[in-house]
């Protein structure tokens, strides 16, 4: 089954560019999937087009019938006086109105009214109120808050109050306790810990939904996605792997990529040799030649199509863009592949020694 299609989607924000030029792509139910691409070239620009919050020029947007998607792309304002609590509690909003609907169910029913419809009506609701664990609410948010390193005192606190990571690692909190069938999480690990990023991965592989990251922590990727989808210049390359095999492959592709452009401007050069010397002999008295080198030269511009292959992987820095001698170094001094996050600088942490991807 397919819970999401992108069908050639264009996307332009001013007059001379197009962010999105064409983009398809599909993502089916329970798959993992990473969105990666340079900054500015449209994954988040994606996201909020698969939540209807943005509309493409061109192209089509899918989702399965049923299913309902969840994001964080914008830290929501929430009344004034709002706890931490009572955003988490906001998750449970469906079940809520489900119980409201219960109790007025059950009134009724106590003052007589024992039609079949009405009896019906309250099985149904309470079959789906229980499975949704409608009555073990509390438990479900100590679960997920511990879990992303949001105690007591911070619950009690107004949302208003907190800083921005902090708000985030809420509203993360409260997106998972949505129990949405899919997940679009744009840079999930921006603002957790060690211990709340752990936590996190070992709820998407027991989540079984289906999952959309953007992240540029390539090692939080290789532990959560089994594909990779990148944007580049405005369409998508696929990658059947995680961000180690995507790291790997994009690069084979280049070579064979830049085999092919070398093979193409020794090509070029010989034929511009030839149609030089051609010209040359034709100033010499063969005037036939010129046309013959002058056919050689439209050929030359055709074949001038072929641009110079670039080798941009998307992603911070990591693991496979260290040189040689200091992965020997990591290595020897058993740290983790997740060693270098470029904005914050911050030092290799102690013996991990997982995998090695």
């Amino acid at each position: 089954m397919v819970d999401i299609r992108a069908a050639g989607l264009v996307k332009s924000f001013d007059l001379e560019k197009r962010i999105l030029d064409g983009l398809s792509f599909q993502v089916d139910s329970g798959e993992r999937v990473g969105l990666l691409g340079r900054n500015g070239a449209g994954k988040t620009t994606v996201f909020r087009m698969l939540t209807g919050e943005l509309e493409p020029d061109e192209g089509e947007i899918q989702i399965a019938a049923g299913r309902r998607v969840g994001l964080i792309s914008q830290i929501p304002v929430y009344p004034e006086g709002c706890t931490v609590e009572d955003v988490l509690q906001t998750a449970f909003a469906r079940m809520f109105r489900m119980k409201d609907e219960m109790d007025a169910l059950a009134l009724r029913m106590e003052q007589g009214d024992s039609s079949e419809a009405t009896l019906r009506r309250y099985g149904e609701l309470n079959a789906r109120f229980e499975g949704l664990g409608g009555w073990d609410t509390e438990t479900a948010v100590n679960k997920v808050a511990n879990g992303l390193n949001i105690p007591q005192a911070m619950r009690a606190r107004e949302f208003a109050c907190l800083s921005g990571g902090e708000k985030t690692r809420v509203n993360l909190g409260r997106l998972i306790l949505e129990d949405t069938d899919i997940l679009l999480l744009d840079e999930p690990t921006n603002h957790l810990d060690m211990q709340a990023t752990e936590w996190l991965e070992e709820y998407l592989r027991r989540f079984r939904g289906t999952v959309l990251t953007i992240s540029h922590d390539r090692y939080f990727l290789d532990r959560t996605v089994s594909r990779i989808i990148e944007i580049q210049d405005g369409k998508a390359e696929f990658y059947s792997g995680n961000y180690s095999f995507y790291a790997i492959e994009k690069e084979r592709r280049y070579q064979e990529r830049m085999k092919q452009y070398l093979k193409e401007q020794a090509k070029i050069a010989q034929l511009e040799k030839a149609a030089e010397q051609m010209h040359l002999w034709a100033f010499m008295g063969n005037d036939a030649l010129h046309k013959r080198a002058f056919s050689m030269e439209k050929r030359i511009e055709r074949m001038r199509t072929t641009e110079k292959p670039i080798l941009d992987i998307a992603g911070e820095v990591g693991f496979h863009s260290l040189s040689s001698f200091n992965r020997l170094f990591l290595r020897a001094y058993g740290c983790s592949p997740r060693v270098l996050r470029a904005e914050s600088a911050s030092v290799p942490c102690p013996a991990e020694q997982k995998n090695y991807s």
